[in-house]
């Protein structure tokens, strides 16, 4: 007696979709894909930053304790954002990496890692030429300015970590062991000004309460952040088509070489 072994529609469909979504997982796939987004991601990121630089320079109002000087929060607080956020999700495809075995994990999680650095330095210098009118001084070993500085140093490590290791395997997994003990340090920076008294300033801007700024202030910080995440991926996607090339995964010359 045979049995029925017949799917359900829905459930074939979810199955071909999640099959389809696996097949760009390989380099000859991902590479072309990448190459197509990555122009898209940069339109939109420079059609942020001018409406969002608009919105924080031009329209939102002037501060009635700091003045003009708190614009630089419309560079500061996003690039900070972005400065853990990266991490994190380069910690997630690391694990990924880790779990499944999968090289174009560990290959975004290279691709991640300078960009990250980037905005990390950016937030550390925006804020200490926001501090020296504030505080009166350029920096101060605050909990939450000193934890940014040990990211700056955990982004800085990963970099150097993988370059200093020929063997790729072996420095996919060194440095996927960096990037996950270092992640403990994220929520730290966030919560720092909670658990410690610190000169920082808390929050602005929470998932748990109301902001406590002008909706057009609000308006360009949100929309500069999604400048700098839409840069993040099309740096990332470029990166990740370097990174495939260097080590022989795409062959350069057959026509996807290019974006």
């Amino acid at each position: 007696m045979q049995r029925d072994i017949s799917i359900d529609p829905a459930t074939r469909s979810a199955q071909t979709a999640r099959v389809r979504w696996m097949a760009f997982a390989a380099p000859v796939r991902c590479y072309p894909l990448a190459g197509r987004l990555a122009p898209w991601c940069f339109a939109a990121a420079a059609l942020c930053l001018i409406v969002g630089l608009y919105l924080g320079f031009v329209v939102a109002p002037t501060d009635a304790q700091q003045g003009e000087v708190y614009r630089i929060i419309f560079i500061h607080v996003p690039a900070a954002w972005m400065s853990m956020f990266i991490y994190i999700v380069m910690a997630g495809w690391c694990a990924l990496a880790l779990v499944l075995r999968t090289r174009l994990s560990s290959m975004m999680a290279s691709a991640l890692a300078p960009t990250g650095a980037l905005f990390t330095v950016i937030a550390l210098w925006s804020g200490a030429l926001w501090g020296k009118p504030t505080w009166g001084t350029y920096w101060v070993w605050d909990a939450r300015l000193t934890s940014e500085l040990i990211l700056l140093f955990l982004y800085l490590g990963f970099i150097a970590l993988e370059a200093a290791i020929d063997e790729p395997r072996r420095a996919e997994r060194a440095c996927a062991v960096l990037a996950l003990v270092g992640v403990v340090n994220v929520p730290v920076i966030y919560f720092s000004v909670q658990w410690w008294n610190t000169l920082h300033q808390g929050a602005s801007v929470s998932l748990t309460a109301a902001p406590t700024m002008a909706a057009t202030m609000l308006a360009g910080m949100l929309t500069m952040t999604l400048a700098c995440w839409m840069y993040t991926i099309g740096v990332a996607l470029v990166r990740l088509r370097c990174i495939l090339r260097e080590r022989g995964e795409i062959a350069i010359g057959t026509g996807e070489d290019t974006l």
